[in-house]
């Protein structure tokens, strides 16, 4: 990801990537020989040094909060990858000095900006299906399929697991569409290769005037690429919505453009197009977006630290709650 937002960010033309930092040298020596850019092992020498205005700070997960404390104690403009840190306590103390600076800050939680899922949100909030009865979110792919030697992202004290790398950007997807959640009323995790961390999780979410199901399984094998759905019933109708397309069935009367019946929407005919495409234009626009933001001077935008910190504590119930019930059995 972080190459992916280097590629993207200097293709804006009135923006210029200036330094790097990783661990890597091997990294550092081949963005150096061809694109001319200063590199650093240190992030804080970097960010004392190259004269930035704003960072993205896409590294493990354990790493996000000295990094993104340090830039924002330097004034600093920040973009995290998801999620924002491991610890609600640490993204909520990141959350606050972000508004106490009146830094511009935003999490990678991409979902946002895929056109299917922001007209889900569009008609779900419209009262497009009525009073709200049972919505569901799933996550599935092919990550961890076999027992290997962990990465980072496979250990508990590093990434988090599949809570925290596919159940996150459920959550924050399932918010999004419904609003602050109130409380997590179940919460199961369990391991099916991996030693350190959960391979699948479920979850209930209260949302008040909605309860949302959670699954995900990042050993699912059937499936080629990480797949991510949503389904939401209400007593006018339901929808059905995934990255390509979206499906509602309206059950009595219209609602604006969507007639009785069924209307099958696809992504090619929502989603705005982005002067510069790489990996899909949802992360180039929400690049994009936090430019924007940063030109503008608003704090109103999507996918900010405050938002992350709904997801994070929801994680963090989850968690609690497989914790009880395992302790109960």
């Amino acid at each position: 990801m972080g190459l992916s937002h280097f590629a993207i960010a200097n293709a804006l033309p009135d923006a210029a990537v200036v330094a790097i930092c990783d661990t890597s040298r091997y990294v550092l020596s081949m963005l150096r020989k061809h694109t001319g850019v200063q590199t650093y092992t240190d992030v804080g020498e970097m960010i004392r040094e190259a004269g930035l205005d704003c960072l993205f700070v896409a590294t493990p997960t354990s790493t996000h909060f000295e990094c993104a404390r340090t830039a924002l104690e330097h004034d600093l403009h920040l973009f995290v990858e998801k999620p924002l840190t491991l610890s609600p306590a640490q993204s909520e103390q990141l959350a606050s000095l972000a508004a106490q600076r009146k830094r511009i800050n935003m999490v990678g939680f991409h979902n946002r900006f895929i056109a299917t899922f922001r007209e889900a949100r569009r008609l779900v909030r419209g009262g497009a299906l009525g009073e709200i009865t049972a919505v569901n979110g799933s996550a599935f792919g092919p990550v961890v399929l076999k027992e290997r030697g962990s990465t980072w992202r496979s250990r508990k004290a590093e990434g988090g697991g599949c809570l925290h790398d596919y159940a996150c950007h459920v959550v924050d997807l399932l918010n999004f569409l419904l609003g602050k959640p109130q409380r997590v009323l179940s919460g199961q995790m369990r391991s099916i290769y991996s030693r350190d961390v959960e391979d699948a999780v479920s979850a209930v979410i209260d949302y008040g005037h909605a309860k949302a199901q959670v699954e995900t399984n990042w050993s699912d094998d059937t499936v080629r690429k990480m797949t991510t759905t949503v389904s939401v019933k209400g007593d006018r109708g339901e929808l059905l919505v995934d990255r390509q397309e979206l499906r509602i069935d309206l059950l009595s009367g219209p609602h604006g453009a969507y007639p009785p019946g069924r209307t099958t929407r696809h992504i090619t005919d929502l989603q705005e197009p982005v002067p510069f495409y790489l990996r899909g234009e949802e992360y180039s626009a929400q690049v994009y977006s936090f430019f924007d933001a940063i030109r503008s001077g608003t704090l109103e935008h999507e996918n900010s630290f405050a938002s992350a910190c709904d997801t994070d504590r929801v994680l963090d119930s989850i968690a609690r709650a497989s914790d009880a019930t395992r302790s109960a059995s």
